[in-house]
């Protein structure tokens, strides 16, 4: 008989590791899942614990700090997992009970550890389960403590978007985004898509914006999609899929994805040049353009070259030659906090160095550029610095460039620029540039 995998065991295993060897969440994950062999039930629950307690690290320190008998600094460092583990557990999932958390929670700490974690599971509920947050009008805590992101960056949007806005911006970032869905156009019209996915009772309508993208229910599993192995669709915020259509690529074009890894954008592309013409997909890291080789095969898109470039090194090959070029820019990642954890922990200082990044790899790619040419410059974070604030200097650093007025749908950039924010427009809190070469 097969033993039965303990999965919070296998969570905590996770955790320590992220903790103690700071390995990035998805990748620590992925590979207990594969030395376990979770799959279904398990393999759900395995995530869902591992990500929950990432994501709401700081307010569940914050509950462990404030009712522990002992001082954190003599917590141990695989009790403090557990305890943040059984408060996730215990404070934000319905279907797991309040019995089953904390004495599977206390099976999991040695014995001298066993009766301080019971303790305070136990004194949390008799608390009501009650998160008492730091005062409202210490604002910058108050926001890092109630939804989980550092105090750096809850300070940072304090200052860009002042108190109530930074709010309403972190408010839409902890809650679960829905799965979206760039339809793969060379194959299948977006209609012909929706039809079946509806007839086998996965609920999907139409994204807002994108004419080529399908929204789905968050929590909706990947295995029932159809049409995955086929090449039908690939995962795409509708975001992403903005960017690429306002970047308007036509097919017969000569185009570059400066920072293309892991390849949506220039898959989306490529499906907008009907799969002609040609797209060159450069990356810094040449073991990361595997993954747009391999998604191109799935696709059925054969116009992509990728190579290793640095998008801030002039390549005198290129120079002149490209019609329409994407700068995808590295950068903070503030926008997908939803999807990605364990940038809420990001350190501001490292944050601050982008900018001048961005903008080194911005004005090289336009040497690039044909005059009349089109360059998009876009990041997928909200902050000012990294997105208008470049904007502006690349526009006051070369006059032979100007910004291009553009709408997709309902959305108009009469300026330019558009940045989309998570509570208002349901996508990736995203930035988009569009620019013409004029000279």
């Amino acid at each position: 008989m097969e033993e039965k995998i303990n999965i919070r065991k296998v969570a905590l295993t996770v955790l320590d590791r992220i903790e103690a060897a700071g390995q990035y969440s998805n990748i620590a994950l992925d590979s207990a899942i594969a030395r376990s062999g979770a799959s279904g039930a398990d393999k759900a629950l395995l995530t869902t614990l591992v990500y929950g307690v990432i994501e709401r690290k700081i307010t569940l320190d914050h509950i462990i700090n404030s009712m522990s008998s002992l001082p954190p600094s003599k917590i141990e460092a695989t009790s403090r997992n557990v305890l943040r583990m059984g408060l996730y557990q215990l404070a934000y999932l319905d279907r797991i009970p309040d019995h089953a958390a904390i004495n599977e929670s206390v099976s999991l700490v040695n014995k001298r550890s066993k009766g301080f974690v019971n303790a305070l599971l136990r004194n949390f509920i008799r608390d009501d389960k009650k998160i008492s947050l730091p005062p409202e009008d210490d604002r910058v805590k108050y926001l890092s403590v109630k939804y989980s992101v550092s105090e750096g960056i809850c300070e940072r949007f304090c200052r860009d978007f002042g108190s109530e806005r930074a709010e309403e911006i972190i408010s839409a970032m902890n809650e679960q985004p829905s799965i979206t869905l760039r339809v793969n156009t060379l194959k299948i019209s977006r209609e012909i898509l929706l039809e079946k996915l509806t007839s086998v009772g996965i609920s999907a309508e139409k994204t807002k914006y994108s004419d080529v993208g399908i929204r789905l229910a968050a929590k909706t599993a990947y295995s029932d999609i159809p049409g995955g192995d086929e090449g039908l669709w690939f995962v795409q915020d509708e975001a992403s899929q903005i960017c690429a259509s306002v970047l308007g690529a036509e097919k017969g074009e000569n185009v570059i994805d400066s920072c293309a890894c892991p390849g949506g954008k220039s898959f989306s592309i490529a499906m907008c040049m009907e799969n002609e013409g040609f797209l060159k997909s450069f990356d810094l890291h040449e073991n990361k353009l595997s993954l747009i080789r391999s998604g191109a095969d799935r696709l059925g898109i054969d116009i992509i070259e990728t190579a290793e470039k640095d998008g801030r090194i002039f390549d005198e090959a290129l120079d002149g030659s490209a019609d329409r070029i994407l700068v995808d820019a590295p950068c903070s990642g503030l926008g997908v906090i939803a999807k990605k954890p364990d940038i809420r922990y990001k350190d501001m200082r490292d944050i601050d160095r982008l900018p001048e990044i961005q903008l080194s790899i911005a004005e090289n790619c336009l040497r690039y550029l044909k005059n009349g040419g089109i360059m998009v410059y876009s990041t997928c974070t909200v902050l000012p610095a990294e997105n208008e604030e470049n904007a502006e200097k690349l526009l006051k650093n070369h006059p032979e460039i100007e910004l291009v007025p553009f709408e997709i749908g309902t959305l108009k950039a009469e300026n330019g620029m558009l940045t989309l924010y998570p509570d208002k427009s349901k996508t990736d809190g995203f930035f988009i540039a569009k620019f013409r070469k004029i000279k």
